[in-house]
């Protein structure tokens, strides 16, 4: 059963998270320089200060809500969607998935140019039946009743696009969570997933770095996320213990994701506002808010750990549908040598951008869905 879902949010929730970013102990805090120790104090305060003067959280929604979203129930569990139907007369079904600390919002930019390509200097043959869920424990899609990781979530997005939209086939395309969730619909459900297209890589095959030059990478993966395991250790093993403060704190929410979105990103001279608008951070942040799900959108780490970690399965085979690789430079996880992605893909398509890093959809929308088209071409239709 599919049933319409349109976004309005109570004005005492807002009028709550609103009172408690005015009422921030600034005074206990330390101004610190830069983003070296954390979210930036200065940049902080003064996107607080927008966010309760000039930020309009009904326009955001307004934005969300001038796309047809739905709910939809698998395995128990409420999932969000927007679908934009392809103007083309036989569009293939992309499933777009997110990540962490990202949301649908990611996407907003990007689905209409995905869908109608011939409004954007395309042509009509190129778009897609384009499918952007919230993930279980995200947004506006409800929670499992205990932490799930991306393995299972690839079962759940399967079913999503076969049992209840009925598509026999489809395509997708993830970064973040959403590209290892990607892996896994590769990797378990090949009949239905016919290709993927992906901006980043969390899993590692079995066999490991053998080429020097692999073995290189490897021990610079290592150092270069030496400063990233803090946030990750935590939401892997204690997810519970920080949510605690965060569920009741917008402005140490915002600080949790703004650090994200600042350190993962391609940002020259410290600007961020130069990549992201404040209004796109705020809502991607709001959403976290208003659905109270800062807790259980953290649990895919501790879903992950569980599931095993960054492996595929020592009996690993060679993902054999066709594979897109988009490589953005600053990526914060860095990719490894092509030589070791060949053994993990059926690659087609490797594409190196100038610019860019880990939110690609926000950073280099035009970049990606260009890259995105191309990679379809001649694949699937």
């Amino acid at each position: 059963m599919i049933k319409p879902f349109k976004l309005r949010v109570p004005n005492k929730t807002i009028t709550e998270i609103y009172n408690k970013v005015k009422k921030y102990p600034w005074a206990n805090i330390q101004d610190m320089n830069g983003w070296e120790y954390g979210t930036n104090f200065k940049y902080l305060k003064k996107i607080s200060r927008y966010w309760v003067t000039k930020f309009n959280w009904r326009k955001q929604e307004r934005k969300i809500n001038k796309f047809s979203n739905y709910l939809t129930k698998v395995d128990g569990i409420n999932i969000h969607f927007i679908k934009e139907k392809g103007s083309g007369s036989n569009p293939m079904p992309l499933l777009i998935l997110h990540g962490w600390p990202g949301s649908v919002v990611e996407f907003l930019n990007i689905i209409e140019k995905l869908a109608h390509p011939e409004r954007y200097g395309g042509q009509k043959e190129d778009s897609f039946d384009v499918i952007a869920p919230s993930l279980p424990g995200f947004g506006f899609s409800g929670s499992p009743r205990k932490p799930i990781g991306p393995r299972k979530m690839a079962k759940i997005m399967n079913k999503f696009m076969i049992k209840n939209l009925g598509y026999k086939k489809y395509l997708s395309q993830g970064g973040d969570w959403g590209s290892t969730i990607s892996n896994w619909l590769a990797y378990d459900h090949y009949k239905s997933c016919k290709a993927i297209h992906i901006n980043f890589l969390s899993m590692r095959h079995p066999g490991g770095a053998k080429t020097k030059q692999e073995k290189n990478w490897a021990n610079r993966f290592k150092k270069d996320q030496i400063m990233e395991e803090g946030y990750r250790t935590q939401q892997a093993t204690k997810p519970q213990s920080l949510s605690y403060a965060m569920i009741d704190s917008p402005v140490g929410a915002a600080a949790w994701i703004l650090e994200k979105f600042f350190s993962w990103s391609d940002i020259k001279n410290n600007k961020i506002d130069k990549v992201y608008s404040k209004d796109t951070l705020l809502t991607n942040i709001m959403v976290y808010l208003v659905t109270n799900t800062f807790n259980t959108a953290s649990w895919i780490y501790f879903g992950r750990r569980e599931e095993g970690g960054r492996y595929f399965p020592k009996d690993f085979k060679k993902i054999t549908i066709p594979t897109g690789i988009a490589v953005f430079p600053m990526e914060m996880s860095e990719w490894p040598p092509r030589s070791y992605v060949e053994k993990i893909f059926n690659i087609k398509q490797w594409s190196k951008m100038k610019s860019g890093g880990h939110f690609a959809a926000l950073e280099m929308p035009n970049l990606l869905v260009e890259d995105l088209r191309v990679f379809t071409r001649g694949i699937l239709k």
